[in-house]
């Protein structure tokens, strides 16, 4: 049941913060705890309420700085909140906590089904890693799709799309492409670094950022951002649901990325012959398709099926068909791989910092402090006087804006969902379009086309020395303008017409 390991290209990392800059940071952060506490309470806002902010100036220091792990970022979150939240009431009106009961709110995040769901799909991630299925797909689909430039653009295009199906973290699915965009690079004769090698890098970290809005499991971002507004407006949305009203939008997103792409960067293809057989060699080397694999593309299909027709078919939801699949993978005989293998590559950083995050969000939300946050920044710009299309508009440029500080869209996400649902419920419109604004929103807050530092996956890309940063800039500019342009026009016309807004 183990696969033979994958040939893996150098890849040259981004240069590690110094440790006395890490260190800076983590003081920093921490002061700007203690300052927002410190701070006289402003009217209508509790104390606890008060706590809360403290900590979301906190984690948004220690997410952009990226000072710490993210692991590690939940861990001090935690602490420094039952510290804070120690002798105050969470809610007007009620007993003052005591550091169990603090703990208890904190650790409220750890039982939301989003988190399962994301433990769940990670362990499919992990499948795909361990039999070799996600190498051999990517490969077959670009031995597949030619080699010219368009040709293989559109390859590294669809590797993307094809993985984020099954795969929810941008991190191993960029993973799992880099080595073979590399080796097609290579096998043409030519550098990493040549225009060629640039456009496929650049491509597959955007696609990436593109695919993780067009699948409801494709990113933890998602999840985090359905949780929050499954507990705002008492219902959720389906795998299928998500896809339909996501596709227009990524399909659009896919085509200006294929145009800008290869109208910026322009690559060049030499002799094709060599890495076309160079593809079937690799292929080949795979073998025919093992028995554990053939079990996981039968589990991996029938997940998909289960994914999107979800509440018309049957009445199970996403997370309990994805751990209903992850419990076959597990299974002897017919599973194809044990625990003991499973969780050493599972990366559980992410999970502790995913339930974190909604723990905080829900604070947030339960004290008013997200309430409090949106009427004072978004409250003033007046709004509420303004068409939805102009309010979608708004608070997208917001999000895009402050995107740019971010690492991290699961953070990002946490710091901006819960602030989106306490101001659509002060607008004078529906309960039903005051969702639809904030879903829109949690495709937007996935938007990290400009720089390399926006996402994971950019940075990924970019230590393979592929491209510049001004290459990913001058491309991710194009796409993020054509993207808020494309959110603007199917608010106004295609959205409402499917009932979204």
């Amino acid at each position: 049941m183990s696969a033979a390991p994958h040939p893996v290209a150098p890849i040259v990392s981004a240069p590690e913060p110094s440790s006395n800059r890490k260190f800076a940071f983590l003081l920093l952060a921490l002061a700007l705890y203690g300052l927002v506490l410190l701070l006289p309470t402003p009217a209508g806002l509790t104390p606890s309420g008060q706590v809360s902010l403290a900590l979301l100036a906190l984690v948004i220091t220690l997410w952009i700085s990226e000072c710490v792990s993210p692991a590690n970022s939940a861990v001090i979150l935690t602490g420094m909140a039952v510290l804070g939240l120690m002798g105050k009431p969470l809610t007007a009106g009620a007993k003052p906590m005591t550091s169990t009961d603090a703990l208890t709110v904190m650790l409220g995040g750890f039982s939301s089904t989003a988190v399962l769901l994301v433990a769940a799909a990670l362990f499919l991630a992990v499948a795909l890693k361990h039999t070799g299925l996600d190498r051999r797909v990517a490969l077959l689909v670009m031995s597949k799709v030619g080699i010219s430039p368009a040709r293989l653009t559109l390859g590294a295009m669809l590797v993307g799309f094809v993985l984020a199906l099954f795969i929810p973290s941008a991190t191993a699915r960029v993973g799992a492409v880099i080595p073979i965009m590399v080796g097609i690079t290579a096998a043409l004769g030519l550098p990493v670094g040549s225009t060629l090698g640039a456009t496929l890098m650049v491509v597959t970290a955007q696609a990436c950022s593109i695919f993780n809005m067009a699948v409801k499991t494709g990113a933890a971002q998602n999840l985090i951002s359905l949780n929050f507004m499954q507990g705002a407006y008492g219902h959720s949305v389906t795998w299928g649901e998500w896809f339909i009203t996501a596709l227009p939008f990524t399909l659009g997103m896919s085509v200006v990325l294929f145009l800008v792409s290869l109208w910026l960067l322009r690559p060049e293809v030499p002799a094709k012959e060599e890495a076309a057989a160079k593809l079937r060699e690799q292929l080949a080397a795979l073998g025919p398709v093992t028995a554990p694999e053939k079990r996981l593309i039968g589990v991996a299909v029938l997940l998909l099926f289960m994914w999107s027709t979800e509440g018309s078919l049957h009445p199970f939801d996403t997370t309990t068909t994805t751990q209903i699949g992850i419990a076959l993978l597990l299974m002897p005989k017919f599973g194809v791989m044990h625990w003991a293998q499973a969780e050493k590559l599972v990366p559980w950083g992410t999970v502790v910092l995913f339930a974190a995050s909604i723990s905080l969000g829900t604070l947030l939300a339960r004290t008013g402090a997200a309430g409090w946050l949106a009427q004072q920044t978004l409250g003033q710009l007046g709004l509420d006087g303004l068409p939805v299309v102009a309010v979608v508009g708004a608070l997208s440029l917001f999000s895009i804006v402050l995107h740019l500080g971010f690492a991290s869209a699961t953070g990002l996400a946490s710091t901006l969902i819960p602030i989106f649902i306490a101001f659509s419920q002060t607008l004078p419109v529906s309960k039903e379009t005051g969702f639809g604004i904030v879903l829109i929103q949690s495709l937007v807050v996935s938007f990290g086309f400009i720089l390399p530092t926006n996402a994971p996956q950019n940075m990924l890309c970019y230590g393979t020395g592929a491209f510049s940063m001004a290459q990913f800039a001058k491309v991710g500019l194009v796409v993020t303008v054509a993207g808020y342009l494309l959110i603007l026009l199917f608010s106004a016309t295609l959205w409402p017409m499917m009932g979204v807004l």
